[in-house]
Protein backbone atom coordinates (compact mmCIF):
# COMPACT_ATOMS: atom_id res chain seq x y z
CA UNK A 1 0.00 0.00 0.00
CA UNK A 2 1.08 3.40 -0.59
CA UNK A 3 0.47 6.88 1.02
CA UNK A 4 -0.03 10.67 0.67
CA UNK A 5 0.09 13.45 2.80
CA UNK A 6 -2.43 15.92 2.70
CA UNK A 7 -0.83 19.41 1.91
CA UNK A 8 -0.97 21.08 4.76
CA UNK A 9 0.43 18.03 6.93
CA UNK A 10 3.18 17.77 4.30
CA UNK A 11 3.77 21.56 5.08
CA UNK A 12 3.60 21.09 8.96
CA UNK A 13 6.38 17.92 9.11
CA UNK A 14 8.85 19.77 6.69
CA UNK A 15 8.14 22.57 9.05
CA UNK A 16 8.87 20.62 12.15
CA UNK A 17 12.02 19.38 10.31
CA UNK A 18 13.56 22.61 9.65
CA UNK A 19 12.77 23.47 13.53
CA UNK A 20 14.48 20.41 14.51
CA UNK A 21 17.50 20.97 12.19
CA UNK A 22 17.84 24.31 13.24
CA UNK A 23 17.94 23.90 16.85
CA UNK A 24 20.45 21.13 16.68
CA UNK A 25 22.24 20.21 13.20
CA UNK A 26 21.01 16.85 12.34
CA UNK A 27 18.03 16.38 14.87
CA UNK A 28 15.52 17.19 11.57
CA UNK A 29 16.66 14.06 9.80
CA UNK A 30 16.09 12.29 12.89
CA UNK A 31 12.74 13.31 13.68
CA UNK A 32 12.19 12.87 9.49
CA UNK A 33 13.38 8.85 9.51
CA UNK A 34 11.29 8.47 13.05
CA UNK A 35 8.38 10.00 11.21
CA UNK A 36 8.97 7.68 8.08
CA UNK A 37 9.21 5.39 10.18
CA UNK A 38 5.93 5.88 12.04
CA UNK A 39 4.24 6.14 8.79
CA UNK A 40 6.19 2.21 7.63
CA UNK A 41 4.50 0.88 10.63
CA UNK A 42 1.21 2.71 10.12
CA UNK A 43 1.52 0.99 6.70
CA UNK A 44 1.96 -2.54 7.95
CA UNK A 45 -0.71 -2.40 10.86
CA UNK A 46 -3.06 0.24 9.47
CA UNK A 47 -5.74 -0.99 11.84
CA UNK A 48 -3.80 -1.37 14.55
CA UNK A 49 -3.81 2.27 16.12
CA UNK A 50 -6.92 3.55 17.78
CA UNK A 51 -9.31 5.48 16.26
CA UNK A 52 -9.31 9.32 17.25
CA UNK A 53 -12.73 10.14 15.71
CA UNK A 54 -14.45 8.60 12.92
CA UNK A 55 -12.40 6.64 10.83
CA UNK A 56 -9.18 8.99 11.61
CA UNK A 57 -6.46 7.07 13.43
CA UNK A 58 -3.21 8.30 15.11
CA UNK A 59 0.00 6.42 15.51
CA UNK A 60 2.79 7.95 18.08
CA UNK A 61 6.17 8.15 17.23
CA UNK A 62 8.62 6.77 19.73
CA UNK A 63 11.35 9.71 20.05
CA UNK A 64 9.40 12.70 19.83
CA UNK A 65 6.27 14.32 21.10
CA UNK A 66 4.21 13.71 17.85
CA UNK A 67 1.19 11.49 16.56
CA UNK A 68 0.86 11.28 13.05
CA UNK A 69 -3.16 10.73 12.14
CA UNK A 70 -4.30 8.88 8.68
CA UNK A 71 -7.18 7.86 7.21
CA UNK A 72 -7.27 4.08 5.54
CA UNK A 73 -8.17 4.53 1.87
CA UNK A 74 -9.30 1.82 -0.69
CA UNK A 75 -6.06 2.13 -2.30
CA UNK A 76 -3.58 4.32 0.58
CA UNK A 77 -3.05 5.53 3.67
CA UNK A 78 -3.97 9.57 3.60
CA UNK A 79 -1.90 11.53 6.07
CA UNK A 80 -4.07 14.14 7.79
CA UNK A 81 -1.41 15.94 9.91
CA UNK A 82 1.95 15.16 11.41
CA UNK A 83 0.67 16.65 14.66
CA UNK A 84 2.47 17.66 17.67
CA UNK A 85 0.95 16.42 20.51
CA UNK A 86 1.54 19.55 22.96
CA UNK A 87 -0.86 21.91 20.94
CA UNK A 88 -4.21 22.40 20.01
CA UNK A 89 -5.62 18.79 18.92
CA UNK A 90 -8.54 19.73 16.72
CA UNK A 91 -6.62 21.58 13.84
CA UNK A 92 -6.66 19.08 12.02
CA UNK A 93 -10.25 18.70 11.62
CA UNK A 94 -10.69 20.69 8.70
CA UNK A 95 -8.93 18.55 6.48
CA UNK A 96 -10.65 15.34 5.99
Amino acid sequence: MKFDFHPEAEAEFLEAIAYYESSVPGLGEDFSLEVYSTIQNILSYSYAWPIVEDDIRRCLTNRFPYGVLYSIESDRIYILAVMHLHRHTDYWKSRR
